[in-house]
This record gives C-alpha cells, sequence and structure tokens, in this order.
C-alpha cells in the first residue's frame, strides 16, 4: 500500500473538477463506460457518463468548497489502481453556514494508452 503522487494529483484533480462543475476535466479523466454505485442512484450500478452530466448541467457548488481526502490507501497492480479514502467536503449550507459532509469512497483507475482513466467508484454518504 503506496501513495502514488500521480494518482493522487488526478484523483483530487477529479474531486475538484466535481466541486466546480467542470464537466469538461471530469469528462477527460472519465472513462466512457464508468460505472457507479452511489445514494443517488439507490440499488442501481449506474453505467457510463451520461447520469453524471445530469447533475453536473445544475451547476457547480454555490460559494467556496474544499475537498479534501483523509487517510488515501491505493492499491495498484501493473494498469489497474485503487484509492479508498474519507471525502470530506466544506462548504456553506443553505442558510450560508459552514458545514463539512463526509462520505467514503473507492475509485478505481486503469491506465489506457498510457492515460489514467477513472473506471469506476463507490461513494457511501457518512453521519448524519
Amino acid at each position: 500500500m503506496t501513495v502514488d503522487p500521480e494518482l493522487m494529483a488526478l484523483n483530487q484533480r477529479l474531486l475538484d473538477s466535481i466541486a466546480s462543475g467542470d464537466w469538461n476535466v471530469y469528462k477527460d479523466l472519465c472513462d466512457e463506460g464508468i460505472t457507479a454505485i452511489e445514494p443517488e442512484a439507490p440499488g442501481q450500478v449506474v453505467p457510463g457518463l451520461d447520469f453524471h452530466k445530469f447533475y453536473f448541467d445544475l451547476g457547480g457548488a454555490k460559494g467556496k468548497v474544499q475537498t479534501t481526502m483523509c487517510h488515501p490507501v491505493i492499491h495498484s497492480s501493473g494498469d489497474m489502481a485503487v484509492i479508498a479514502y474519507v471525502r470530506l467536503v466544506q462548504k456553506l449550507n443553505a442558510q450560508g453556514g459552514p458545514i463539512t459532509v463526509a462520505s467514503a469512497e473507492t475509485r478505481v483507475w486503469e491506465k489506457k494508452q498510457g492515460k489514467w482513466k477513472h473506471i469506476h467508484f463507490h461513494r457511501t454518504p457518512l453521519g448524519g
């Protein structure tokens, strides 16, 4: 188990694109056939990018957002890597007060034609 600086930077870039609503960066980092297990699609494995584009089309977070990966662990073998961590998102709630939202995330990356692509993730909300 190591923390690969390249994968850490790519994963942080992915998370930042989500927070800012930057579809072009997100799309560039993700494989077209990405699969996801996430709270927005209860009980489903969602294939492809279309499901995610809907949320990007709503626009990024309003106000300042900071995303932190806590205690990341990377397992890698050849052209495959898995990164697991707790994601903390600091932002403002609807009333303008600061809040922190946590989720446990596992993201799978595959090196295709010399470039890392995000191919799967599983996200579970933590706390209340």
